[in-house]
């Protein structure tokens, strides 16, 4: 099976990621990009690229049953601790068990990167170090038939008074220590960023799982003893000197019968894929290598390969496609943040289309995970990307499963989200082909954003991507709001829309034809949801957007029009026929109308605001009887007294009034339908058929 394929095969087993790592503080940097500090196996140099490794790796472990106690043992309680306090680490900070594997791993990590930091600053006292030049690993043994779990590292060690004092008290964080004596000494210890400890629980994490545990340490320090440190959580430890102990710490976790599945090394596998992938040095799983993935989003944008992006994009997501873009950007203001975001090439299925999706994109301090899908991260809206995003300024609780600080999460998000916009904006305009396709596919995505978004500023943000057809455009030609803007100038203040499934009934709608006579540029909305977007928006640059049925209603010369043209019904034969046309469609209108800005069609149907009028019918009108539905809409009715159906219907009204009935109940019908405000346009029939049979009479 090749490396790609057991990758996968782990992914697919992994269940979804929810806890992770902790906050560190920002002002100290990495040490190990100097050339000096490459000598001692820097953790980036350790971490090989997933597309390189080879399909079988040989095995390679240090893990020896070596260890022999001399002499007796010395007993300690747990200084300033109880058995209670005791329980709750172990047994009620966490929400998965499986978290231990990820809490060892990242103190072995520190004790690797304490090591580093200490060989590089020893200068003359280098000497000091027993086999300086030695490999900084991080080695995993399963033991299934003796329910043993074994994880040993080659790093700094302890001494005696560093065991009793880091093993000896819950809470007291040696790596926090660490780096508070690297500030009071006012160095620059570049690879401190590295440093992953900071409460000081998480040793006590393993006895969730374990019955006894066993530390086997031997300081770097040359003549430093082998030393045994052993509890079975009940509130003390021993502590005695033991021989063939290896430079490091070897932890040996004798696991409870219900936990026995830690033993397995499919499932230790997976919990280091799952939390620990990213780990800066070398993890080795029963000799063979198990994180083999390079973090590339800590990598200078400009050095990673499109190869290396599909690879790790694959890897993260699941998934066997390519990324349609990908944004790889870091900063450190207003926050440090190393992020790489992948938008995907394939359309969205219907399981990100829902809204309890999860946002995809993982949260990850140094390297150790947080949260696979971070909830706030990102805007739901922006629910399709996928990717990592690795911050030093984010603070977590004590069991690193929960953020804290809502405002500084808050910040965070809009800085994400305003670059990701920018970015957007910007393959807007120089890959324009590759946007459209983009918003074909996602582009109901960044309506919804609008939609559900608070700020305006960030609605505008949005808007600035959205496209469309318009009056003006030929072909498959689209036109953006911003373009829209530029083209109508400061002089014209508003933005004209119109919604209609398709161009051709568009150009034919009675809404459009005023404008059309004043060459005004009108967008078309074909989608359902567009009109909703863009009256949610309201404003653009400035700009209001106005719907031509809302422009029409809100015309107010034409009722006050006394001049209707030659063509026309008289004023007086107007003021006929309107009192007329209300009573027949009594309980039905609110009000009817004369209109002079229609040409070719007979009446039109204006309600305030035809985008949530064609939303409730389209969503709620089943649920409220049709009387109702007239008076909620309150629809008016405007008739055009130059149209030969509307002179008729003035003549109906003495020489043939039943039939002048069933003609006004039938333009009112087609108005609506026109409008989109029929729920179903199949009732039309029986009210049609009746007007053809009393048309027909005389024939």
């Amino acid at each position: 099976m090749s490396a790609v394929s057991r990758i996968f095969q782990i992914i697919n087993k992994t269940p979804c990621l929810r806890i992770g790592a902790l906050r560190y503080s920002t002002n100290v940097r990495r040490f190990y990009l100097t050339s000096q500090a490459a000598r001692y196996t820097p953790a980036a140099s350790l971490v090989r690229n997933y597309s390189s490794a080879k399909p079988e790796e040989e095995v390679h472990s240090i893990i020896r049953d070596s260890e022999k106690p001399v002499g007796s043992a010395d007993k300690y309680e747990f200084q300033a601790e109880t058995r209670m306090l005791l329980d709750i680490v172990a047994r009620s900070l966490y929400s998965e068990n499986e978290v231990f594997v990820r809490e060892l791993i990242s103190n072995a990590s520190d004790a690797l990167e304490k090591f580093r930091y200490s060989i590089h600053t020893a200068g003359e006292n280098e000497k000091d170090f027993e086999n300086a030049d030695r490999p900084l690993e991080i080695h995993i043994g399963t033991d299934k038939q003796g329910m043993i779990l074994t994880i040993q590292d080659t790093g700094i060690g302890m001494t005696k008074e560093e065991l009793i004092s880091n093993l000896g008290t819950i809470a007291r964080s040696g790596s926090k220590k660490f780096l508070e004596e690297i500030k009071e000494k006012g160095a620059t210890a570049e690879n401190s960023s590295n440093i992953i400890g900071q409460f000081g629980v998480g040793f006590y994490s393993a006895f969730m799982v374990a019955n006894k545990l066993e530390v086997f340490t031997r300081s770097s320090k040359k003549g430093s003893p082998g030393l045994r440190w052993v509890s079975d959580g009940s509130g003390n430890f021993e502590i005695q000197e033991a021989d063939g102990v290896a430079l490091g710490t070897k932890i040996v976790i004798h696991l409870k019968p219900e936990c026995r599945e830690y033993a397995d090394e499919d499932r230790i596998r997976s919990v280091i894929k799952k939390y620990s992938n990213f780990v800066g040095s070398p993890i080795f799983l029963n000799g063979n290598r198990a994180n083999e993935i390079q973090p590339i989003w800590l990598m200078e944008p400009k050095g990673v390969t499109s190869d290396q992006h599909n690879e790790f994009y694959r890897f993260i997501g699941n998934t066997f496609d390519t990324p349609r873009f990908t944004l790889h950007y870091k900063t450190d203001v207003p926050l440090s943040i190393r992020a790489l975001l992948y938008f995907p090439e394939g359309k969205p299925g219907l399981f990100e289309l829902s809204r309890d999706t999860d946002i995809g994109v993982a949260l990850y301090t140094r390297k150790i995970l947080i949260q696979s899908k971070t909830e706030n991260l990102l805007p739901k809206w922006l629910r399709f990307i996928k990717g990592v995003v690795d911050s030093e300024d984010i603070p977590l609780n004590l069991s690193r499963e929960l953020l804290q600080n809502s405002a500084l999460i808050a910040k965070l998000r809009n800085v994400l989200t305003n670059r990701v916009l920018r970015f957007l904006q910007e393959r807007a305009t120089k890959e324009s082909g590759e946007f459209e396709k983009f918003y074909k596919d996602y582009g109901i995505f960044l309506k919804e954003g609008i939609i559900t978004s608070h700020e305006h500023r960030e609605k505008e943000e949005i808007a600035k991507l959205l496209l469309f057809d318009s009056s003006s455009c030929t072909g498959n030609q689209k036109i953006s709001l911003p373009e829209y803007c530029n083209k109508v100038g400061e002089s014209q203040k508003e933005i004209y829309y119109l919604a209609a499934p398709n161009r051709t009934l568009a150009e034919s709608s009675p809404y459009y034809e005023a404008l059309k006579k004043k060459n005004a540029e009108v967008l078309f909305c074909y989608e359902n949801y567009d009109e909703l977007v863009l009256m949610q928006l309201g404003m653009f640059l400035g700009k209001n957007l106005i719907s031509v049925e809302k422009e029409m209603r809100r015309d107010t010369n034409d009722s006050d029009a006394n001049d209707l043209g030659p063509d026309s019904l008289l004023k007086s034969q107007v003021d006929e026929i309107i009192p007329w046309m209300k009573e027949k469609l009594s309980g039905k209108v609110a009000n009817v109308k004369v209109t002079t800005r229609l040409d070719s069609h007979p009446c039109v149907i204006t309600v305030e605001e035809m985008a949530a009028a064609r939303h409730f019918i389209r969503t709620q009108s089943h649920q409220i009887p049709e009387e109702n539905r007239f008076a909620l809409l309150q629809p008016q009715l405007e008739i055009n007294p130059k149209h030969p159906i509307i002179k008729k219907l003035y003549k109906l009204k003495t020489n043939n009034p039943e039939l002048g009935d069933l003609l006004i109940k039938q333009l009112f019908s087609n108005a609506m339908v026109g409008a989109g405000l029929a729920d179903d346009p199949r009732t039309l029939l029986t009210t049609m058929n009746d007007l053809l049979v009393k048309a027909l009479e005389k024939h």
